[in-house]
């Protein structure tokens, strides 16, 4: 058991990333039930699957008593949004959540209160600038967000981010790039000390991604995942499709101006995130195969069947013992 189980107190080193939209709380629970971690999105849990945050917890506590994770976007783009992600940070500790995913902002605040009763926290970063902002907030690990990942990827391969940051000291986490167990052993190989995954969770009988979706990513292979603005604003990783390219990729001259400006930027994300939301919402209600945007990262190309999620976790897992 490496030191990242160790700590976190699971079995192995396998996150199922937080995803927007699709973590549903069921995907959650069967990766931390097999051993491995589920990470809640609270947007995800309340907006998109309608749970009051406290009861959302409460629910996958029924589905399993192991330990999940909570992802906690700080970008303070509002100072509404700052209160809710404060009070859903603590309602997370007082339900018992002791491991902590943060990104877009400075985390020394989520630092301090989980730190207060013993929890740790994981920070996304692209390149060393953000690692070292992160390490000196007093986080306890970082999660690496390279150039294979879906959804916000990084620039660098996920090599090059480890050499670049193997010298800080903290655990690493190799995000993005990873869907079948041989890349996962050779990230483990390189020094990572555990995995993310997002694409190949979405790929799972869990999952409530749509069968076209899920089609989607068994068919897509890594030429297949272009990087769109059209979702958020700023480029995301998708599975081409026709629809994707009637659209095009870039946001439109206005979009990009709104983006560059301090006072708009932050509206302009929430129109964009919120036409996702409707987006995802039709499309499990109504599945029609070339009219959605399909986050997913290079690791397509390793998935080959929809599967239960805490069958992947323990196949990858013990892959590690394998030679």
């Amino acid at each position: 058991m490496n030191r990242f189980c160790r700590t976190v107190g699971i079995k192995y080193p396998v996150i199922c990333g937080a995803m927007y939209p699709c973590g549903n709380p069921e995907l959650v629970a069967a990766v931390s039930e097999a051993g491995g971690i589920g990470v809640v999105q609270p947007l995800s849990l309340t907006y998109v699957y309608g749970y009051e945050f406290r009861a959302g917890l409460r629910y996958i506590r029924t589905l399993t008593q192991k330990p999940i994770g909570f992802n906690a976007l700080i970008e303070a783009s509002s100072k509404i949004y700052m209160d809710r992600m404060r009070r859903f940070v603590d309602i997370a500790l007082e339900e018992g959540v002791r491991f902590f995913v943060t990104a877009l902002g400075n985390p020394k605040w989520v630092v301090d209160k989980v730190h207060a009763v013993g929890g740790l926290v994981y920070h996304d970063v692209t390149d060393r600038k953000w690692a070292l902002k992160a390490v000196e907030a007093g986080v306890d690990g970082l999660i690496c967000v390279n150039g294979r990942a879906g959804g916000h990827a990084g620039t660098l391969s996920p090599e090059q981010l480890y050499a670049d940051l193997r010298d800080l000291g903290k655990p690493l986490v190799c995000a993005g790039g990873v869907g079948d167990e041989e890349t996962f052993k050779r990230m483990m190989g390189l020094g990572y000390e555990a995995v993310q995954m997002g694409t190949r969770f979405v790929a799972s009988q869990e999952c409530r991604a749509s069968e076209p979706y899920k089609k989607a990513i068994l068919d897509a292979d890594e030429q297949d995942v272009v990087l769109t603005e059209r979702l958020t604003g700023v480029p995301v990783s998708v599975i081409k499709t026709d629809y994707v390219e009637k659209i095009g990729l870039k946001a439109g001259p206005l979009s990009r101006f709104l983006l560059k400006q301090p006072r708009t930027k932050h509206w302009m994300r929430l129109y964009y995130s919120l036409k996702s939301f409707h987006d995802f919402r039709r499309s499990i209600h109504k599945p029609r195969p070339y009219d959605e945007y399909w986050q997913a990262g290079k690791s397509v190309a390793g998935i080959e069947r929809v599967e239960p999620a805490g069958e992947i976790v323990r196949r990858f897992g013990e892959s590690l013992g394998k030679t």
